[in-house]
């Protein structure tokens, strides 16, 4: 059985996020669908109060998954220090993507003006991908086929949002209806980048990676996404998702001697007020070294757990020797840990 990816060569040498610049809150979108509240005796407050989350954001419209993944991915690479040039490889993650074809990632490797030789692919896996792109570039650096790599991630949720509420306010619409989208209406935008390198390079901070899971048999369904609506499961997504992040963490704990007290900071992919919480229970972490992001933020897919961490950086949360847990899980369904010494 493949036990889990640990690196003992890979630091992270620059990370940054890009939060979208308009606020969206819990509040406007059911004034928006007040008609339909009403119609179906859904009290108002209803979104804020499940969810916890009070805003997100998004982008202006007709912004591209790969403009703001590329705004990221510079400010990353300003911030590693490592040059251009020297980029061996890049790893667009996010669930937004610009077309079918071409790649968005070959898209930001045009608008960063990478070099030739650097391979350039999406990956995609639901609210992991980026745990995932950050696991394949440090094994690229391991393997010693490249010296650094950059993951982006730039996720736009306007569309979907813009569609669900045009759909939910239609005559027809039924509470199953809300229910079953009421997730379409937490997501939120925003991008994020990381460089990481090979450890005799620039100074950086120790990414030693960790372990995944999967639950898919029978899950696969729980959370169904396209690009103008998602429909989910919310109690049957919750409860699989609790029971494989429990036997995930059980077994990540168990292969690498983890001291789950010695975590400083658990960085989770944050969906709502009642996931955040269920993980914390599930696995029997203190919920205050959670950094909260999904109140103001919503659920911004992939670029999630990276976004949490770089905000916690630059708040000050997470200072040089902070010991890191980057946390998530994702459709599928798929559960992943990971630890950064920053």
């Amino acid at each position: 059985m493949r036990a889990a990816q640990r690196y003992d060569d890979v630091v992270i040498t620059g990370l940054a996020h890009v939060d979208a610049p308009h606020v969206v809150t819990s509040t406007h979108l059911e004034d928006r669908l007040a008609d339909t509240l009403a119609r179906l005796r859904i009290t108002p407050g209803l979104l804020e109060k499940l969810s916890g989350i009070a805003e997100r954001r998004v982008w202006d419209e007709g912004t591209m998954p790969s403009e703001v993944a590329a705004q990221a991915g510079e400010a990353a690479l300003a911030r590693s220090g490592v040059s251009r040039d020297d980029i061996g490889a890049l790893i667009n993650t996010s669930v937004s993507r610009d077309h079918l074809e071409p790649s968005t990632a070959s898209i930001v490797h045009g608008l960063m003006e990478l070099p030739p030789e650097a391979a350039n692919f999406d990956l995609g896996n639901a609210c992991l991908g980026f745990l995932n792109g950050m696991n394949v570039v440090s094994t690229m650096i391991q393997a010693g086929e490249i010296e650094h790599g950059l993951v982006v991630a730039g996720e736009t949720s306007r569309f979907a949002m813009e569609s669900t509420i045009e759909r939910l306010a239609r005559d027809d619409s039924t509470r199953a209806m809300f229910h079953e989208q009421f997730a379409t209406l937490t997501v939120g935008s925003g991008a994020v980048a990381m460089v990481l390198s090979r450890a005799d390079g620039p100074c950086g901070h120790r990414y030693l990676g960790g372990l995944g899971r999967a639950s898919t048999m029978g899950n696969a369904g729980l959370c169904v996404g396209q690009a103008d609506e998602m429909r989910t499961d919310s109690k049957g997504l919750l409860m699989a998702g609790m029971e494989l992040a429990g036997r995930a963490w059980k077994d990540a704990v168990s292969a690498f001697d983890w001291d789950t007290d010695s975590y400083d900071v658990y960085c989770l992919h944050q969906v709502s007020k009642v996931h955040t919480r269920a993980v914390s229970a599930q696995l029997g972490l203190d919920a205050d070294r959670f950094p909260s992001q999904f109140p103001y933020f919503g659920n911004i897919g992939p670029a999630g757990v990276p976004t949490v961490l770089s905000k916690a950086v630059e708040d000050g949360t997470v200072t040089d020797g902070t010991r890191v847990m980057l946390m998530g899980v994702g459709s599928g369904i798929n559960a992943a840990a990971a630890e950064v010494i920053w």
